[in-house]
């Protein structure tokens, strides 16, 4: 089974960050920021981070359009919200998927990256590594201190947040697990979606 990993930079120092990704291996990382900034980690800023990433042989690819969460093609939106579901049926995101899948073939190991510490926190894992998930890879989201958790235990979390008392609550029938972890994704969509401006 392919792998891929999630990280986000900010429990990170960048040297650390740069080990990091090299105990897993990764040789190509995608920045999914829609804007590749940060105001409080700069040496994680475009310019710096790819040049230190290219001095430790490790590909950047900033993926805005094909990943980033701040879309503003009002198709892609659902009650003002960035509807996941939505933008990850679109054409530029599953340009973004088959790049990756492309490159997989061709030996490199990837990691997409955004900021949250907390994958569960931050639309790298709930719209974009849900994809890879439901297509069959085995999703990492390395964590602060280096080690990782997957996606799939990542929606134990999410089904424990929206539905706390769901092995109890059913007396007389078996929770639909899949139905339950759908709802959780639509959820937390809705809760972390970016939203249109308001005028």
């Amino acid at each position: 089974m392919e792998e891929i990993f999630t990280i986000g930079y900010s429990a990170f120092s960048l040297e650390n960050f740069v080990e990091v990704l090299k105990n897993y291996s990764i040789t190509v990382l995608i920045d999914v920021r829609s804007i590749p900034l940060s105001t409080y980690f700069k040496e994680f800023n475009q310019k710096n981070l790819s040049q230190v990433l290219r001095q430790n042989d490790i590909i950047y690819r900033h993926y805005d359009k094909e990943f980033g969460a701040r879309q503003l093609n009002t198709e892609f939106f659902t009650d003002g919200v960035l509807d996941f579901s939505k933008f990850a049926a679109s054409q530029q995101f599953l340009d973004g998927v088959n790049k990756i899948e492309k490159g997989m073939k061709r030996g490199y190991k990837f990691a997409l990256m955004c900021a949250e510490k907390r994958p569960e926190d931050c639309h790298r894992c709930i719209l974009v590594a849900r994809k890879f998930h439901e297509s069959g890879y085995n999703v990492k989201h390395i964590l602060d201190g280096g080690g990782y958790t997957t996606q799939a235990e990542v929606e134990k979390i999410l089904v424990k947040k929206y539905f706390p008392d769901y092995d109890q609550i059913f007396l007389f029938e078996m929770p639909n697990m899949a139905e339950m972890i759908q709802q959780s994704y639509r959820k937390r969509n809705f809760e972390i979606g970016y939203r249109l401006a308001e005028d």
